[in-house]
């Protein structure tokens, strides 16, 4: 007697199945009302499918700088890239190297891609330089007079709170019109006066030389006629005026809007010298603002520029903020200066955030020009969905038959596992969007495909082991007990093996790669969890039914179908008639 109340304590011990149906029936209804409540009831969509933009980077040769483009390099410059792309609110960018010298950069739908394409290539080469002359826009022919600027519309800068009004500084209209010869001469007399190091005039006694001596050098004769001849009307001759040039060599610059151009002496500042930037917008004066803090160092120089500047006349003591070459903003200084600077005029909200965002995450360590760009469009992308769907359901499919098949009355268990497997992943694929950035792309459809084979695959091995049991000669609820430890440790290893593999794949790819190994990692966890607390409870409730429990032939579990010895009961009570006679 005491084997039969051993059997039914090891059966009692795993009897109480609601326990653990309750458990995940809460889990279920927890992520389901979360989906709803949070307002994300489908997953995001990755580029592949939902559509946007890739966008191909080529890195340039820095001047100078022959081994500039390197892994480290190209690494540093894909960190800051991202960081640039997030700070635009875009959290499924993919930003990766491909070869030695390109990067891509696939934004999804749904975001500016012109914002965002001017936000990944801008190279943010932020420089502060001294004004040592400025014009208008446009050239300037031999012997004709120097048009003046229309009213300046751009954005200024103001160093201080104390600075001059900047519109006033930078208006190109405030300096007086002059010839080409007079360009020239203002040239050649600037680059004299400036106390920083230029390629200027060799003059006998250096810059103590008499203003009398005006005839400039090779470099400086260039530098002056490349500034008469500076048309910043023209787009690419703006984009094009400062390439090729040095920090520490003069040059010439042109306004963002092209109304005005600049001699610029050399840099005395650098963006890597900006600590923080930020978007702010000033209430008292109505206006948006990037304020920015300099690092201790860049502090110092900030200072030192400052106060030589403050002791000249205009326009002499402008200082032009550079960036990528074009001149921001050009206020006066009339006073030394130090620690912080605002860059202030007519910036929308928009445009202070991007400048903001470019200055804070630093400038790239490359050059780059835009390879190619590549559109996808949602209609593209919605056929490559619906073809990933229609293979999930042809291989769901030809599961179902599998299982119908070939374990009738044990597919119905199966199928609920899969729906309740197909509950979980979807809520949590549509959580984790807004809350980790996970977005839905083609590979991680096709890891999700995958996994369908494993789930199923835990369920057969279970399934089978009961099998076994019953071939052995056991009744179905001590078959489903036994049965149990030996296929928990085969599930396990074998989950094991393919999460180990996904996180493997996760961390040495990169891209779209990631989506898959994500998905599949995800899956295989989710597998035991449904194995564990919903198919091995089900099947001990299935265990106490008379469909299952007494062998039904579409039950799956015939003893004869599967060739069961004669129960182990039913031959003990034979023995014991048999022997009985004999003992009489």
């Amino acid at each position: 007697m005491a084997a039969p109340k051993k059997g039914r304590g090891s059966s009692g011990g795993q009897g109480r199945p609601g326990r653990a149906l309750a458990l995940i029936l809460i889990a279920m209804v927890a992520l389901t009302g979360g989906m709803f409540l949070s307002g994300h009831t489908t997953p995001r969509l990755g580029i592949d499918l939902a559509g946007g933009t890739s966008i191909t980077l080529k890195a340039k040769s820095q001047p100078g700088k022959p081994d500039a483009i390197n892994e480290t390099n190209m690494n540093t410059a894909v960190s800051i890239i991202e960081r640039r792309v997030n700070g635009l609110g875009v959290s499924e960018a993919e930003v990766q190297t491909q070869g030695a010298s390109n990067i891509i950069v696939n934004i999804p739908k749904g975001t500016n891609s012109k914002q965002a394409r001017e936000q990944v290539g801008t190279t943010a080469q932020l420089y502060f330089r001294p004004v040592l002359t400025v014009t208008g826009g446009q050239p300037t022919p031999e012997g004709s007079a120097s048009p003046s600027a229309s009213g300046s519309g751009k954005p200024s800068a103001t160093p201080s709170a104390k600075a001059s009004d900047p519109e006033t500084a930078s208006d190109p209209k405030s300096t007086p019109s002059a010839s080409a010869t007079t360009q020239g001469r203002a040239v050649t007399d600037a680059l004299k006066q400036d106390a920083t190091p230029t390629p200027s005039a060799s003059t006998s006694g250096g810059s103590d030389a008499p203003a009398a001596t005006e005839t400039p050098d090779a470099a400086t004769a260039a530098l002056e006629k490349k500034f008469t001849a500076l048309d910043c009307t023209d787009k690419k001759a703006r984009a094009a005026a400062g390439d090729g040039v040095k920090p520490t060599d003069p040059t010439v610059a042109c306004s963002s809007e092209g109304d005005a151009k600049y001699l610029l002496g050399p840099a005395e500042v650098s963006g890597t010298d900006v600590d923080d930037a930020k978007a702010q917008f000033d209430q008292q004066r109505g206006i948006w603002l990037v304020s920015m803090e300099f690092t201790d160092k860049g502090s110092k120089k900030f200072q030192t520029i400052t106060k030589k500047l403050s002791a000249q006349q205009s326009p002499q003591n402008q200082f032009a903020i550079s960036l990528d070459g074009e001149v921001v903003s050009a206020p006066q200084v009339n006073e030394t200066l130090s620690g912080s600077a605002e860059i202030s005029g007519s910036f929308t909200q928009q445009s202070a955030e991007d400048l903001a965002n470019v200055l804070s995450y630093g400038a790239l360590p490359l050059s780059f020009s835009e390879d190619t760009v590549t559109t996808v469009t949602a209609a593209l992308g919605g056929e490559q969905l619906e073809a990933g769907l229609i293979a999930g359901a042809i291989g769901l499919a030809l599961v179902v038959i599998y299982l119908v098949a070939y374990y009738r009355g044990l597919a119905f268990i199966a199928l609920l596992s899969l729906l309740v497997s197909g509950i979980l992943t979807y809520t949590i694929m549509a959580l984790l969007g807004p809350a980790i950035g996970f977005a839905l792309n083609l590979p991680a459809v096709c890891g999700a495909i995958v996994a369908i084979g494993i789930t199923a695959d835990s369920f057969i091995v279970y399934f089978e082991r009961i099998r076994d049991e019953i071939r052995e000669g056991r009744t179905l609820r001590p078959a489903v007990e036994r049965a149990w430890p030996r296929a928990r440790r085969t599930i396990l290893v074998s989950d094991f093996v393919s999460f180990l593999a996904a996180a493997v794949l996760f961390l040495v790819t990169v891209g779209k790669v990631q989506g898959f190994a994500f998905t599949l990692g995800l899956t295989t966890l989710l597998d035991v969890v449904v194995v564990f607390l919903f198919t091995k409870p089900v099947m001990t409730l299935m265990a106490r039914t008379k469909f299952f429990a007494s062998g039904n032939p579409w039950s799956g579990l015939d003893p004869t179908r599967l060739g069961a010895k004669p129960p182990l009961r039913r031959s003990r009570r034979v023995n014991a008639r048999t022997d009985h006679p004999k003992e009489a």
